[in-house]
């Protein structure tokens, strides 16, 4: 009789533990991040997987993956980060992608509330030469995502993950995937951090 009540006292005073620490731990947010590109030889695209493996590296990390053209109005708003990239076309974006920005307001509508502001926004690239313009290519998507008042990150760069795909190495290599990946990785975690601030 003893024993049982012991075993009872034991196990109600293990659960009670329990609950307190559950009750006293800070939910971590679920955070919602797009990735958006556009690619004709498939570089961007490997680089866009690349992003968005190392944003589901992050607990309670949901990352999806979407060309440009396909992305609905509830895709862009549900997101907490949008990371876009892009073929480098002379130094600058690819007319698609630069077509998806301008839908920002004539299809979705993002003004006049400003319905992107304080999302997190990254941008990647690649190109065949080694001064194409890569740089170039990701200012001019960070332009666009400060011009709506998004929270601009890097990470895998200066301005963000880019790849050479031409000359001594063509393709994406697994040292271009490393640094999508570490972009990826750091979208998440400042969304998690700015996502954290804004629901105190």
């Amino acid at each position: 009789m003893r024993l049982n009540t012991a075993c009872v006292f034991l196990v109600t005073w293990f659960w009670l533990a329990l609950t307190v620490v559950a009750w006293g731990a800070e939910p971590s947010p679920v955070i919602k991040v797009l990735v958006a590109y556009h690619s004709v030889t498939g570089n961007t695209e490997k680089m866009a997987q690349g992003v968005v493996d190392g944003a589901r590296e992050v607990p309670g990390t949901s990352a999806v993956i979407k060309r440009v053209g396909q992305v609905t109005r509830d895709d862009l708003f549900s997101a907490d980060a949008l990371v876009v990239g892009s073929p480098v076309y002379w130094s600058n974006m690819a007319g698609e992608v630069k077509t998806f920005f301008d839908d920002w307001q004539r299809k979705f509508g993002v003004f006049p509330e400003l319905k992107m502001r304080d999302k997190v926004g990254a941008a990647f690239a690649t190109g065949g030469q080694v001064s194409g313009g890569k740089e170039l290519t990701m200012l001019s998507i960070l332009a666009a995502m400060l011009g709506n008042q998004m929270i601009v990150v890097s990470g895998g760069g200066a301005f963000g993950a880019s790849a050479t795909t031409e000359g001594g190495s063509p393709g994406i290599d697994d040292a271009e995937l490393v640094a999508a990946k570490s972009l990826g990785r750091r979208v998440a975690e400042v969304t998690r951090v700015v996502k954290r601030g804004t629901q105190k």
